[in-house]
Order: structure tokens, then sequence, then C-alpha cells
């Protein structure tokens, strides 16, 4: 499964965000209604799923679906 397939199930999954409207230039914020505490609960769910801590400084970078993808493909040993 690709590292944007499972985002994309943690989105799904955990925030109960639609699927069709999952697309990796999908902004969190403007297109997926993501808040603060939602993204926050976005973060601690990939470092449970990847086994990994991301970063503060990181996280604040999360503008699209992409971002968070790239982000994990760069740390992910798998």
């Amino acid at each position: 499964m690709s590292m944007y397939e499972r985002v994309k199930n943690v989105l799904v999954a955990n925030l109960q965000i639609d699927e069709k409207e999952i697309k990796p230039e999908s902004e969190l914020v403007n297109d997926l209604g993501i808040n603060s505490l939602e993204l926050a609960d976005l973060v601690l769910t990939c470092e449970e799923e990847f086994n990994l801590e991301i970063d503060d400084s990181a996280y604040r970078s999360f503008v699209t679906v992409g971002d968070v993808v790239t982000y994990l493909e760069g740390i992910v040993k798998e």
C-alpha cells in the first residue's frame, strides 16, 4: 500500500473525512475542514501507525495531504 493510501486511510478512519474528498492536493484546513485539534490527532495517529515521532516544526508545515505524505515518505523506513 502506498504512503498516500495509508495517510488517506488514517484520515477516513480517524477523522471521518469522506474518501472522495481526499486528494494529494487537498488542503487539510480549507478543503477537508480539519481544525487544530484534529491536526494534532492526525499527527499522533501517524506517529503510532508508522512508529515514529513527527517534529512540531514539521507538522506546522502540513498544508496539504501531499505535504503529510511527502514528509512521511522522507522519514519512514519500511
